[in-house]
């Protein structure tokens, strides 16, 4: 499994505004120049976020984005899930997949599920608030 940058980009944008411990929003402008990614690339990203509802974004003067929710109420699945669109390391586990024709006689499904589980376990135990402290630390 390979995270993409968006993936990994939106982690950081997500610790970033969490970071500012504030209720006020945050400009792109200021988001992209502290975690040196393009405003263009990171528009995109946010504009993700906020349709996936984990964001606000407010436009004008004043406008940015903020958090929806505490720190300790985002894991990095639902981040994950949200941009990389799954988390299956293969086809046939991804949510709306067509089932396979092999699953019946598949000799390596049970292991696909397992690896399955354990990501998805691991990032799902895994919040915001957690990654704060490990940089504190």
């Amino acid at each position: 499994m390979m995270i993409s940058t968006r993936g990994r980009y939106a982690l950081r944008v997500m610790i970033d505004l969490a970071e500012q411990k504030t209720d006020s929003y945050v400009p792109l402008k200021e988001i992209a120049a502290r975690q040196e990614i393009s405003e263009k690339y990171l528009e995109s990203i946010l504009k993700l976020l906020v349709k996936g509802k984990i964001l606000t974004g407010l436009r004008g003067k004043g406008g940015g984005y903020r958090l929806n929710k505490a720190p300790e109420e985002y894991t990095v699945a639902s981040i994950l899930e949200l941009t990389e669109e799954t988390l299956a390391p293969v086809s046939c586990l991804e949510k709306d997949a067509v089932p396979c024709s092999r699953a019946e006689i598949c000799r390596t499904l049970d292991m696909w599920k397992g690896l399955h589980r354990l990501v998805r376990d691991y990032f799902e135990h895994i919040t915001l608030a957690d990654l704060l402290k490990e940089q504190d630390s």
